[in-house]
């Protein structure tokens, strides 16, 4: 699609939004369309799907993006009468009788640019919640996916007027085109560094803009919690994907005497988990030679600054295959690459700290990450790094399952993102929460016009002690 063509594209949605924007009706028709269309075509998306990574496993397709969104959808439709309802809110004394409210309203025509790493969720879960508030859209897959988000252009294209909502695929200058539109909101799933271009190609038009980015999301682990049970639900939200996740852990911080005993747990839960792993039909594949070989040079720069990486799993790497085996990386320090960048890949670094303290100073030091784990049975220690920590989400005593909750915002701060999604939380982001106040016949404000003569300058003065008050 060419710039004119999506110019052209926008300017269709933005009339049609304007002549009949979608009632509450039309918004519950789109939402079960659209889950009945995932649900008859999941075959060809979760198949798209491990072509695009030369293999993924379908179950992990399944759980991780087809089932989280109709349940997703099935939340939405569960809850929007609530949603769209007018809130009444107290009014101001000095303005009685007026009555106050507000309610919120689509905002127009948006735009949603998913990502490649959970193409089907991550382009269609933000589209949920735009079609919730009640806007049109333009959806825009990663090019990185190409087979994903050519079946996701079929499906859309093919249930929904192009004026109402449309999927556009295409290279990286139709993603710089998309970013430069003057949407009237700006949705973008990807890393930090793009995120900063998206950013910057919306500010032209004032569009506003919701990042969801990523980071290095640490894993705190308290000498006093099960270190078997940590590993386990670590490694677990390290290896989905292979840990091609914005939220998987990024890092574990424990104490050094700990190390020989993580690795063991390690492990254990791996082989478990993947028993055979370069043969094994769970465990997917890097998304390209290009990452593959980006995972590789993390690698090679943390052995040659002083690492030591240790095989956890029972198989061998494949570059033919794209297998990109577990390992972990001791004796890190901050100089080396892999401490520096996201790692999104089966490789987990070990930071040693002795005390609780000493990780949240460390973790507090770097750039707020999307998610912070935290492993531990004290309330009193839980609540001070809730206190003295801030990042996107939370997971406590477990990893990655936050994001699974409806009735929880989803999103970065700082580096890691600029607002958030997922029910409520997105139904608001892709609205404008609109003030109204009523005046009756009769008002006392009335009385507040100039001329200000004798009487009124009295009343403003007492106007003025009661607002002290």
């Amino acid at each position: 699609m060419t710039r004119d063509e999506l110019e052209n594209l926008l300017k269709k949605q933005k009339a049609a939004f304007r002549s009949s924007p979608p009632d509450y009706k039309k918004r519950m028709q789109s939402l079960k369309k659209l889950s009945v269309i995932v649900d008859e075509n999941k075959e060809r998306l979760i198949e798209a799907v491990s072509s695009d990574f030369g293999f993924r496993s379908h179950q992990e397709t399944l759980v991780l993006e087809i089932f989280p969104l109709h349940d997703e959808i099935r939340h939405a439709m569960k809850n929007l009468r609530s949603w769209t309802k007018r809130r009444k809110v107290s009014g101001s004394w000095f303005l009685l009788p007026a009555s106050a409210y507000y309610q919120y309203q689509p905002l127009g025509s948006v735009g949603i640019m998913g990502a490649w790493n959970y193409q089907v969720l991550l382009t269609l879960s933000p589209l949920v919640d735009a079609v919730a508030a009640g806007n049109h859209a333009i959806i825009k897959p990663s090019e990185i996916a190409p087979a994903s988000a050519e079946v996701l252009r079929k499906i859309i294209n093919s249930n929904f007027p192009e004026e109402y909502i449309h999927c556009v695929t295409g290279d990286t200058e139709l993603a710089k085109d998309f970013s430069s539109m003057p949407f009237d909101h700006l949705f973008f799933t990807g890393s930090t560094q793009v995120g900063k271009m998206i950013m910057a190609a919306a500010a032209p038009n004032l569009t506003p803009v919701t990042l969801e980015l990523g980071g290095k999301s640490p894993a705190i682990i308290h000498s006093s919690y099960p270190l078997a049970r940590a590993a386990k639900r670590i490694m677990a939200g390290k290896l989905f994907n292979s840990g091609q996740t914005c939220v998987a852990p990024d890092y574990v911080i424990l104490p050094k005497e700990l190390n020989n005993e993580f690795q063991d747990a390690v492990k254990k839960v791996v082989n478990k988990f993947y028993p055979d792993i370069a043969n094994n039909e769970h465990y997917s594949h890097i998304i390209s030679d290009k990452h593959y070989q980006r995972l590789s040079r993390l690698l090679e720069d943390a052995q040659s600054k002083g690492a030591s990486v240790v095989e956890i799993s029972s198989g061998t790497a494949s570059i033919e295959g794209k297998i990109f085996t577990p390992k972990l990386v001791f004796n890190v320090n901050d100089k080396m690459e892999i401490m520096q960048q996201e790692i999104f890949g089966p490789i987990l670094p070990v930071v040693n700290l002795e005390n609780f303290e000493e990780a949240v100073e460390y973790v507090n030091e770097k750039p707020k990450p999307l998610a912070l784990y935290y492993f531990d049975k004290s309330k009193k220690r839980i609540n001070w790094l809730l206190r003295h920590t801030l990042s996107g989400g939370v997971t406590i005593n477990d990893t990655v399952y936050h994001l699974a909750q409806h009735n929880l915002p989803f999103g970065g701060v700082g580096s890691s993102g600029v607002g958030h999604y997922h029910g409520f939380d997105g139904f608001k982001t892709f609205s404008k929460k609109r003030p109204v106040m009523h005046q009756k016949r009769l008002a006392a404000s009335d009385l507040l016009h100039p001329p200000y003569t004798g009487l009124k300058n009295k009343l403003i003065r007492f106007l003025g002690k009661l607002a002290k008050r």
